[in-house]
C-alpha cells in the first residue's frame, strides 16, 4: 500500500509538472488551430470556450476532476481527447506486446549464452553495447534505408487505413518492431547477462560443477531460479518502455501510435492531449515498476518466506 500510495503520489507531481511545462512553451494552441489571419475576436472567442483564458491552476483543478470522473478533456481540435486516443494507444500498445513476445526469449538466451561462453559473450556484449549506443531513430532510420529503400522488402511508411488494424496489413509492423527490439534487446542482454554472470561465479555453482553436475542441471536449478527474477523486472520495465521509447520510431514510420500525435501536439501546444498522453504512460511506467517489485518477491523463495 505505501509504494502505491507513493506512485500515486509521483504521479500527481508528474501531471503537475507537464500541465505547467507545457502551458509555458511558447506558442498558441488556438492560433495553431485557427491560423494567423484569424481576427482577435475569434481567438478571444476560441480561448474562453476551451477556458484558456482562465489561471493555470485553475484549469488544472478542473482537469484533474474531470479525469476522476473519467473525463480527459477537449482537444484544441475540438474533439474529445478520449476519441483521440482510443484507436492510438491500442496500435502502440499492439507494437510493444509484439516486440515483448520476441524480445522475452531472445534475451533470455543470448544473455545465458553469453554469461556460459566467453568466446560468444566477446561478440554479444560488443553487439549490445554498439546498439545501447544508438539512439532508436537512427537505428529505425538505418533499416529503413537497407530493407525498405535498398532491398525493397518491406514499406518505409507504415500506412494503415482509418479504423483499421495493424495485424491487417502484417508487413507495416516488420520495421517498427525490428527498430524497438534491437534497442530494447540491447539493454535486456546487458542486465540479464551481468546477473547470469554473478551466479555462474557463486561458490554453490562451483559447488555443483565440482560434483560432476551437468550443464543442463546447473542452469536449471541454480542460473534459471536467481536471473528470473532480475530478468522479469527488465522485461516488465523495458515493455512500459516501449510504449513511450516508440515516439520517435512511431514518427519516423509514420505509425498510427501516441507517438506522431505527441509531438504534433507538443508543437501546438495542445495541452490536454499531452497530458493525457503522460499520464497514460507515466502510470503504466508506474505499474511495471510495482509490478516488478512483486515478482521479485514471487520468484525469489527467500524474500517470499520472510515476508
Amino acid at each position: 500500500m505505501r509504494k502505491l500510495l507513493s506512485s500515486l503520489g509521483l504521479l500527481v507531481l508528474l501531471s503537475f509538472a507537464v500541465f505547467v511545462g507545457v502551458d509555458l512553451l511558447p506558442g498558441d494552441p488556438v492560433t495553431a488551430r485557427l491560423g494567423a489571419t484569424a481576427s482577435p475576436a475569434r481567438i478571444a472567442e476560441v480561448r474562453a470556450h476551451l477556458g484558456l483564458d482562465r489561471p493555470v491552476l485553475e484549469r488544472y483543478g478542473s482537469w484533474v476532476l474531470g479525469v476522476v470522473q473519467g473525463d480527459l478533456g477537449v482537444s484544441a481540435s475540438g474533439r474529445p481527447v478520449t476519441d483521440m486516443l482510443s484507436d492510438r494507444v491500442g496500435n502502440s500498445v499492439l507494437l510493444s506486446l509484439v516486440t515483448l513476445v520476441l524480445l522475452v526469449p531472445l534475451s533470455f538466451g543470448l544473455a545465458v549464452w553469453a554469461a556460459w561462453r566467453r568466446s560468444a559473450d566477446r561478440v554479444i556484449s560488443l553487439g549490445a553495447l554498439l546498439l545501447v549506443s544508438v539512439p532508436e531513430f537512427v537505428v529505425a532510420g538505418l533499416l529503413v534505408l537497407v530493407f525498405a529503400v535498398s532491398l525493397r522488402w518491406l514499406p518505409a511508411v507504415s500506412l494503415v487505413p482509418v479504423g483499421a488494424s495493424p495485424l491487417s496489413t502484417p508487413s507495416v509492423l516488420v520495421l517498427p518492431v525490428l527498430s524497438l527490439l534491437l534497442v530494447g534487446l540491447a539493454y535486456a542482454v546487458r542486465v540479464i547477462r551481468s546477473s547470469a554472470i554473478g551466479v555462474l561465479a557463486s561458490p554453490h555453482v562451483e559447488f555443483m560443477r565440482l560434483n560432476g553436475a551437468s550443464p543442463g542441471l546447473v542452469l536449471r536449478q541454480a542460473v534459471l531460479p536467481a536471473v528470473l527474477p532480475v530478468a522479469v523486472q527488465v522485461w516488465l520495465v523495458t515493455g512500459v518502455g516501449f510504449v513511450g521509447g516508440a515516439v520517435l520510431v512511431e514518427k519516423v514510420f509514420g505509425y498510427p501510435g501516441i507517438g506522431e500525435l505527441l509531438v504534433s501536439s507538443v508543437q501546438t501546444g495542445d495541452l490536454p492531449v499531452v497530458q493525457a498522453l503522460v499520464l497514460i504512460i507515466g502510470a503504466a511506467m508506474l505499474a511495471a515498476l510495482v509490478l516488478a517489485d512483486w515478482a521479485v518477491v514471487v520468484l525469489t523463495p527467500r524474500l517470499r518466506v520472510a515476508r
